[in-house]
């Protein structure tokens, strides 16, 4: 299959790359610098420079790669921008839709994200609404997921992988990333997340595990679809684990609890074949850096 990446350079990116060649996939990858395209030309794949906001320049790429399936894993998240990344789902999915069904691409796969139901107290399933009444900045995020996914439904073949909490290499949880800045005290540390050890329930996916199913994804019908470890659990639980692990203080416990801060569960994309590696954040944590 001839497939493009927009996003190849990013932290699931930069994964997948090398799976989908392993698989005998002619792989394009996207990036908006020379120096992105070049990183992914030396993982052995074909590269070209395009910026997801430029209409006319995406058509341009579709026309001259005419992939077989597109795979979207777009964010500003390593500049802990959240205002960007927003704009990416809304405008950058739609420009992409829009380009790769100019030439015919009928598969198309993207990420999307895992903490955005509306509030319960068990792991939410994709069959639950999204939590669109929420006050921003949470409404925001949620609404912009909300229109990804709906434009990624556009497709024939269109499926949104929710996303939990990514770590490992190249994320604000990986050894010397923005978290362990955050939890030592660095009040210049970039990243949007919420670090107290409370009630609030998070799940995670490891960004060898993400990418690993968005290789899958491929294979599967339309729809959302979590993605996340088998262990959804409070603040309170893996805070610790994590601070241990990157040799920084752990938080002092609370009792609060963030809106929509309930996991998800990931029976349907288990029920699909997808088994993850790091089945927990327990262990996983203590090999972000092999």
């Amino acid at each position: 299959m001839n497939i493009l990446i927009a996003g190849a350079t990013g932290a699931v990116g930069r994964l997948l790359v090398p799976l989908l060649l392993k698989e005998g996939h002619q792989v394009t990858g996207v990036s908006r610098t020379p120096e992105g395209a070049e990183r992914v030309r030396r993982q052995g794949a074909s590269a070209v420079q395009a910026d997801a906001f430029d209409r006319e320049g995406l058509r341009r790429v579709m026309a001259e790669t005419a992939p077989d399936a597109v795979i979207h894993q777009l964010t500003a998240l390593s500049d802990a921008d959240g205002e960007t990344t927003d704009r990416l789902r809304r405008e950058g999915t739609r420009n992409l839709v829009d380009a790769a069904r100019s030439v015919g691409v009928e598969r198309f796969v993207a990420q999307s994200i895992a903490w955005a139901y509306v509030p319960g107290e068990t792991p939410a399933e994709e069959s639950e609404p999204l939590d669109l009444g929420a006050a921003r900045p949470r409404g925001g995020m949620v609404d912009g997921a909300r229109v990804l996914e709906e434009t990624v439904a556009e497709m024939k073949s269109g499926v949104s992988l929710r996303y939990g909490i990514l770590y490992g290499p190249g994320t604000w949880y990986a050894p010397g990333g923005a978290v362990a800045a955050a939890l030592a005290g660095d009040p210049d540390a970039r990243l949007l997340a919420h670090l107290e050890a409370d009630r609030s329930v998070t799940s995670f996916v490891h960004v060898a595990d993400a990418a690993t199913a968005a290789v899958a994804a491929l294979g599967w019908p339309s729809g959302p679809v979590n993605i996340v470890d088998d262990e959804p659990a409070e603040g309170r639980q893996w805070l610790p684990v994590l601070a241990d692990a990157l040799g920084v203080p752990a938080p002092e416990a609370r009792t609060g609890r963030q809106r929509g801060a309930r996991g998800a569960s990931n029976g349907l994309a288990r029920a699909r074949g997808w088994e993850p590696e790091h089945t927990t954040w327990r262990h996983g944590f203590a090999t972000q850096d092999v």
